[in-house]
């Protein structure tokens, strides 16, 4: 049984930072890529980033390209987002998920393993 745990969400002014961590529990945490999603109220859940197992590649959406940075600890079984430069648009639930192929894909439905999400709300 896997399990994958965010923390790190929050309220946030505009231009602000946060950093999201996720563990994973109960996983072989380097066989995965590892990816974040999030969802707006009313959107459909989007691709944000990912990391390929080994962390030698990364992938990210066009919204948040320059600005988040996906990385990762095996050592640790947690993949951290860091988020720069936060905008309003930001704001939706942040999730986590892990992927047994290994190379990091953007589709939600190529992820095999999701944690729960946390909130992340940027205001003006």
């Amino acid at each position: 049984q896997v399990e994958l745990v965010e923390s790190g969400g929050g309220l946030v002014q505009a231009g602000g930072s946060l950093r999201l961590s996720c563990v994973a529990r109960g996983a072989t945490f380097i066989r995965y890529a590892m990816g974040w999603f999030r969802q707006a109220p009313g959107k459909e859940r989007e691709f944000v980033a990912s990391i390929e197992k080994n962390g030698d590649s990364t992938r990210y959406a066009d919204s948040v390209k320059d600005r988040f940075t996906i990385s990762r600890d095996n050592a640790k079984n947690t993949v951290l987002l860091q988020m720069n430069s936060l905008k309003p648009e930001d704001t939706a639930v942040y999730s986590c998920a892990g992927e047994c192929g290994g190379s990091g894909k953007s589709r939600p439905i190529d992820y095999d393993f999701w944690g729960q999400g946390t909130q992340v709300t940027v205001y003006k």
